[in-house]
């Protein structure tokens, strides 16, 4: 498969086309699959309507601009999707710390690159307290609701970054990404670029139920913990 994104082509490797997780593979198991997660999605939706409304309501209190945050994130097989977070930045952020958005990275600083920084200037004061509780990430069971993302997979990349995987690395592309992750257990917030992405291939590579029930598991702990959360 091949997409046009940003200011070059790339190519999925062949190895990385299609979903190769054998419970995938049959449209029964893709069904019973679905179902789980639309069962997951609509309960954690309903039983966080409450917090999602005062959460929303707080946001537009701390600062202007719109509660939920919207942005362009790719999926399986290079595919664009609408991804949902509650919004911990300035709006005008991307105005008032243009250098923040030139995703331009030469290869010492792409090994040293880190997206979360705990003294990021963009983020809020409500921000900073809903990325720490992880609650910003609520509104990501609408994308799993709309079956974009799964309840675990590798961590949703931004277009302008995609150019800068290796190519080992575009595996995580050839199934969708994930509300958590491999990573997102491994040092989250801590990760530098290719620490993220090396994790992102190793759970493609051995994935299985029984890895996705313990990332689930802790990720609970971590959430709980506030590991990792800035």
């Amino acid at each position: 498969m091949q997409v046009v994104l940003g200011k070059g082509e790339l190519k999925l490797p062949r190895s990385a086309s299609g979903d190769s997780s054998p419970s995938l593979a049959s449209k029964a198991g893709w069904i019973l699959l679905r179902a789980v997660e639309i069962l997951v999605a609509s309960i954690a939706l309903l039983l966080t309507f409450p917090i999602l409304i005062l959460v929303a309501l707080y946001i537009k209190w701390d600062s202007p601009g719109p509660a939920i945050f919207r942005q362009t994130r790719i999926g399986k097989d290079l595919q664009p999707f609408s991804f949902y977070k509650f919004r911990t930045l300035y709006a005008d952020a991307r105005e008032r710390f243009p250098e923040l958005y030139r995703y331009e990275y030469t290869p010492q600083e792409l090994d040293e690159l880190q997206f979360k920084t705990e003294e990021d200037p963009r983020v809020t004061p409500a921000g900073r307290w809903l990325r720490r509780t992880t609650i910003d990430e609520l509104p990501n069971f609408w994308n799993l609701l709309k079956g974009d993302v799964a309840i675990v997979g590798p961590r949703p990349e931004i277009p302008e970054m995609v150019k800068y995987h290796a190519p080992e690395h575009m595996i995580k592309f050839s199934v969708r990404p994930g509300i958590t992750g491999l990573a997102q257990i491994c040092g989250r917030g801590r990760l530098k670029f290719h620490q993220t992405n090396h994790f992102d291939q190793q759970y493609v590579l051995t994935r299985s139920f029984g890895l996705d029930c313990r990332i689930v598991l802790q990720t609970v702990k971590k959430v709980v913990r506030l590991d990792g959360a800035f």
